[in-house]
């Protein structure tokens, strides 16, 4: 049997331990790059310029909310008149919402229960996934642009600020709203669908046997196309919108949103009374 020499069976076993070293060093840099924490922003609320507002975290109580406040997946917010507030979402998703509102809290999107609101992806923000905003009629989706969402029983409004919005029904339609567009369903005017069953009777005359009224969200709804509204009618948003206006700071596309509409600035300090938003219909 043949013998390895002596020098040469040192230099394997240090050739191998080497190995070995090498090895569990990239391993260590793996594991350390594997399990390396996210630097991720955890959504909190920036601002609570005026309540009533509310917070209430999955299995909590409902609290007040307050400025600075840490927020997760599911929690619900709520606002009444003339309450409102603004929270970030990370990779520069905002959103404020105001009046009667109420939203549940996605991962990195919002679905809007009722009430107002306006959101929009900062100026500079790497490209990512849309940012969505949710209702029980329609998803409203945006990258780099602005929208506002007001939904009540009596409407849903969706209107783009600035920039592209793309918007699909929950019955699967889509429309892409540009800068001063707006889509808007006047649920009042939605006739609920009933289901008339009706026999002839030995005498020829039609029996009426079952009416049953549908909710809106179960039969067809025929939406209209987006309509521009008048440069006036957006003036007087700009002007008089507590999303946009009362706020300690303007929301960081104020200036695409009069670039792409042509508007001026708004009046400063007219919000300082809160009062004055009670006399507001619209936020």
């Amino acid at each position: 049997m043949l013998q390895m020499p002596i020098l040469s069976r040192d230099c394997f076993c240090v050739i191998k331990q080497v190995g070995l070293v090498q090895v569990g060093g990239m391993l260590l840099i793996s594991s350390s790059l594997w399990f390396q924490p996210s630097h991720a922003v955890q959504p909190s609320i920036v601002e609570v310029p005026a309540g009533p507002a509310f917070v209430q975290l999955p299995g909590a109580s409902e609290i007040k909310a307050r400025s600075g406040q840490n927020l997760i997946t599911n929690t619900l917010l709520k606002t009444n008149k003339p309450g409102r507030m603004q929270v970030l979402l990370g990779k520069g998703r905002h959103f404020r919402m105001g009046g009667d509102a109420q939203l549940r809290l996605g991962s990195s999107n919002v679905e809007l229960l009722k009430g107002s609101i306006i959101g929009w992806i900062q100026p500079g923000t790497s490209p990512s996934n849309p940012f969505r905003i949710k209702t029980r009629l329609a998803t409203a989706s945006i990258q780099g642009t602005t929208v506002f969402i007001e939904y009540t029983d009596e409407q849903l409004r969706i209107f783009s600020w600035e920039g592209n919005v793309s918007v699909e029904t929950e019955s699967g339609q889509r429309f892409t709203l540009t800068s001063g567009q707006q889509l808007r369903l006047d649920l009042k005017d939605q006739i609920d669908v009933q289901e008339v069953v009706q026999s002839v009777s030995k005498t020829g005359k039609e029996a009426l046997l079952d009416r049953r009224p549908q909710a809106v969200g179960e039969v067809g709804i025929n939406w209209e196309a987006p309509k521009p509204i008048a440069a006036e009618e957006a003036e007087r948003r700009l002007e008089m919108s507590p999303l946009i206006n009362g706020f300690s700071t303007p929301i960081d596309t104020l200036n695409v949103i009069k670039s792409e509409l042509g508007l001026t600035d708004p009046k400063k300090n007219i919000f300082n009374d809160d009062s004055v938003l009670d006399d507001q219909d619209s936020y």
